[in-house]
């Protein structure tokens, strides 16, 4: 990994073979990032992408091993048990230029992995909301 800080904006490079979530959750952390926006592009594999089944409360997952255009990456960063958690979106294409998309559990970098995180100050964090099933924004917390 390699990163460099202009004020608030972090631009990361991930390498081959480093663990996309893993490695920007912990880039987080150690930047003490607990707030942000982060987009990026690049290439990945081994990945696990899900799609959030309301009815059943739990994610329906489809696992994508092979090598694809990482075409979106979008995602916030939030304290989620005071830690910084990312929740992240993408859309990846295949070589028959087939799109799949979803919330990312897991993807290695497969060529490059270039992204930009946002710190955003405050403490703004994720409570969990029996109604939906999941930990949600609680932008009415005290700091």
């Amino acid at each position: 990994m390699q990163f460099k800080q202009i004020d608030n904006i972090f631009q990361v490079y991930l390498e081959k073979g480093e663990s996309v979530v893993e490695e920007l959750t912990n880039f987080c952390k150690e930047q003490n990032i607990l707030n942000g926006y982060i987009t990026g592009i690049g290439a990945v594999n081994y990945i696990e992408l899900g799609a959030y089944d309301t009815k059943a409360g739990e994610y329906i997952k489809e696992n994508f091993n092979e090598d694809h255009e990482l075409i979106t990456y979008q995602g916030n960063i939030m304290l989620l048990d005071n830690k910084p958690f990312i929740h992240a979106h993408i859309t990846i294409g295949n070589h028959n230029m087939e799109l799949y998309g979803g919330h990312l559990f897991r993807a290695n970098i497969a060529v490059v992995g270039e992204f930009i995180i946002q710190k955003i100050d405050g403490k703004s964090k994720r409570t969990f909301n029996d109604d939906i099933g999941l930990a949600t924004w609680n932008l009415n917390c005290k700091e």
